[in-house]
C-alpha cells in the first residue's frame, strides 16, 4: 500500500468515524490491532473489541480532522472528537503493517484558558 492508499485510507476511516459508521470505521485494522488510550490506562486487543468498546460508547460523537500527517508506516492525525458537543482535542498515531493498522494510541487534551502572561504574543484561534 503506497502512501497515497493509506491517505485513502485514513480519509475513509475519520468519515467514517464522523458517520458512525462503525463497520467503514474499522476495516482500516487488521485482526489483531492494538489500541492503547495512555491516559485512562487502557488497552484493547484486537480489532472486533476495538469495534465493540465503540459501538458501546453511549455519547454521541463528532470528529473534526484538522490534519493527517505521515510518512511510510507511521502516521498521525490532529483532531478534535466532540463528546456530546464538548470538544478534546485528539491526536492518534498509527502504525501499519501490510496495508493495515496494527497498532493506534490516541492522546486527548480538553481545552483550557489561555494565560495572561502571554496575551501580548497571542492569536486567539477560532
Amino acid at each position: 500500500m503506497d502512501e497515497n492508499e493509506i491517505r485513502e485510507a485514513l480519509n475513509r476511516h475519520w468519515a467514517a468515524s464522523d458517520a458512525n459508521d462503525f463497520d467503514v470505521e474499522h476495516d482500516i485494522y487488521r485482526e489483531d490491532a492494538v489500541l492503547e488510550y495512555p491516559q485512562s490506562g487502557e488497552r484493547i486487543r484486537g480489532r472486533r473489541n476495538i469495534q465493540a468498546s465503540r459501538v458501546a460508547q453511549p455519547n454521541a460523537k463528532r470528529f473534526t480532522v484538522r490534519r493527517i500527517v505521515g510518512a511510510g508506516d507511521l502516521w498521525v492525525a490532529e483532531f478534535i472528537l466532540a463528546y456530546d458537543g464538548r470538544p478534546s482535542f485528539t491526536v492518534s498515531v498509527m502504525e501499519f503493517v501490510d496495508g493495515k493498522v496494527a497498532r493506534e494510541t490516541q492522546y486527548f487534551a480538553d481545552p483550557f484558558e489561555p494565560g495572561p502572561s502571554r496575551a501580548r504574543w497571542v492569536e486567539r484561534m477560532g
